[in-house]
């Protein structure tokens, strides 16, 4: 049941009769207050942020924000762009709608959200509004989230940042090897499930690193090995297996995500195929 505030907002959606617009000063994040709405409690602030990845930070919430988030250029590929924010842990103070042309959809409400979790939706689903709740005393509610912009295939499942629970195809194979945030030969060192969060654990043991964006993986003494951890889906049933893989996949909010992971006797057999026709992407020591 939408609240007074609400369904006088969704007129002044509609008439465009919002708060000077308020741009962040580096285009990619934004940090402000609800003090500047305190003799105002239904203005309406426009954020806008130009980056495929930022965060906000809103200190006291107080009346509302419409937050319009944007590549910082715009290609063929827009409309494929998923958004995914995650709140921070303690995130309070505001629910987060999706808004468009004055419809207004909840995406998360104050509370609900569980630790690390992260809502994705399309990009042309809409801006996000984000509405303070009444609050008796505000000084300690902070409304934050992280956001990225991901770029999905057609047919791709748009609310989520995993893979799907499907074996890659070789042409899948070849271009991960070649695209991924990271590339790694190892094999499982374990599996752990979190139900709550509804994602398993790779352990990882990596003999040979092909690529990393960020540290995923990590020198482990003298060994000539690095360890890591990789997350999945749980409903992908990750069990521990024996034999070398070839772990490849993205790094989202600074975790690392499983895409694909062949048997490494099969990613060799791919790829000597590949070569011998001329069609691998890019070129892999495969010893």
């Amino acid at each position: 049941m939408l609240t007074p505030f609400l369904t006088d907002l969704i007129a002044v959606l509609v008439l465009c009769r919002v708060a000077a617009s308020q741009y962040s000063s580096d285009q990619c994040s934004w940090r402000g207050s609800g003090l500047t709405h305190e003799s105002h409690t239904r203005d309406v602030e426009q954020v806008y942020l130009r980056c495929s990845e930022g965060n906000l930070e809103w200190l006291y919430p107080m009346g509302a924000l419409i937050v319009n988030l944007r590549p910082n250029t715009l290609t063929a590929a827009y409309k494929y762009l998923t958004v995914c924010i995650k709140p921070l842990k303690d995130s309070r103070g505001a629910n987060i709608y999706l808004e468009k042309s004055g419809d207004l959809k909840l995406l998360i409400r104050e509370q609900d959200h569980s630790p690390n979790q992260v809502y994705c939706y399309g990009i042309d689903e809409g801006s996000l509004f984000i509405e303070a709740t009444l609050q008796q005393d505000i000084s300690r509610k902070i409304t934050a989230f992280q956001y990225e912009l991901v770029n999905q295939r057609p047919g791709s499942d748009l609310h989520t940042l995993s893979a799907p629970c499907r074996p890659c195809s070789d042409t899948e194979i070849l271009l991960a090897v070649c695209t991924s945030d990271f590339a790694a030969r190892g094999t499982i060192r374990g599996v752990t499930h979190d139900s709550e969060l509804r994602e398993s654990t790779i352990g990882v043991s990596v003999s040979k690193l092909y690529r990393q964006k960020s540290k995923i993986f990590r020198a482990a003494g003298k060994s000539r090995r690095w360890l890591g951890q990789i997350r999945t889906p749980l409903e992908c049933g990750v069990n521990p297996g024996n034999g070398e893989f070839l772990f490849m996949g993205s790094m989202h909010f600074g975790e690392a995500r499983l895409g694909c992971a062949p048997r490494f006797k099969d990613f060799q057999r791919i790829y000597k195929e590949a070569r011998d026709k001329g069609q691998n992407p890019c070129e892999i020591d495969t010893d």
